[in-house]
């Protein structure tokens, strides 16, 4: 969980409150106050949530989430965060199948597209959209911080699917060239059905163009890594 410094001048627990809870119960406050964090500012917006409302929901007190969390925007930001790592950790989790490159980065990206658009995250995205002309600084960081964590995980994602493959050997899959190649990925494979989502089109009737879409970009993906394109 991403760590934000306290607000300064908030007053120290009451007395007979030493020392820190144990880390089991700690990680299960932050859970909790994550949660509730997610569900209030999908429900009200950044602008409408409270600090407040989201204590009660967590059951945690206003010092707890202060103690974690600068203010309401770096909450907002380490609830995005939180939700980019689950996904993450989900697609980590489980290796792109297939006996070709082609196939194995087709399933990669149609997991990818699923998870993405059976969740949250599009939800999330819009509220910081929404409150980008109040907040400009906040969405841009939220922005760059998730399309980093992003781009890291589908880099990851690139190299194990391109393994005993003769594309492994093209420069497009260099280490030192593999950022730019999993940036390539995502504007290409991902990024074309997120923003039409984002513009308010059924995410269901989305979801039923995951597999064409996937199969037709990664072709085009891995003839331009071929030929030099992703350079």
């Amino acid at each position: 969980m991403v760590r934000i410094p306290a607000r300064e001048g908030w007053s120290r627990p009451p007395a007979g409150r030493s020392g820190r809870p144990p880390r089991q119960r700690a990680g299960e406050v932050d859970a909790r106050i994550l949660e509730a964090a997610r569900r209030v500012f999908l429900e009200r917006g950044l602008a409408g949530a409270s600090i407040d409302e989201i204590a009660a929901l967590a059951r945690a007190g206003k010092p707890s989430i202060y103690a974690r969390f600068a203010d309401k925007e770096a909450l907002f930001g380490a609830v995005v965060l939180n939700n980019c790592a689950t996904a993450i950790e989900q697609f980590e989790s489980s290796a792109p199948s297939g006996p070709t490159i082609d196939e194995r980065l087709t399933d990669a990206g149609t997991k990818i597209l699923h998870w993405i658009l059976s969740s949250h995250t599009i939800d999330l995205m819009r509220v910081s959209i929404s409150e980008a002309h109040r907040f400009p600084d906040l969405a841009n960081n939220v922005q760059r911080m998730a399309r980093q964590r992003g781009e890291e995980a589908v880099g990851r994602l690139l190299s194990d699917a391109a393994q005993s493959d003769p594309l492994s050997t093209v420069p497009a899959f260099a280490p030192e060239r593999l950022a730019t190649t999993a940036r390539f990925f995502v504007d290409l494979v991902v990024f074309p059905l997120i923003t039409r989502a984002l513009f308010g089109e059924s995410l269901e009737s989305l979801r039923t163009e995951i597999e064409p879409h996937v199969a037709r970009t990664v072709a085009f993906f891995v003839a331009g890594c071929q030929h030099g394109g992703a350079v």
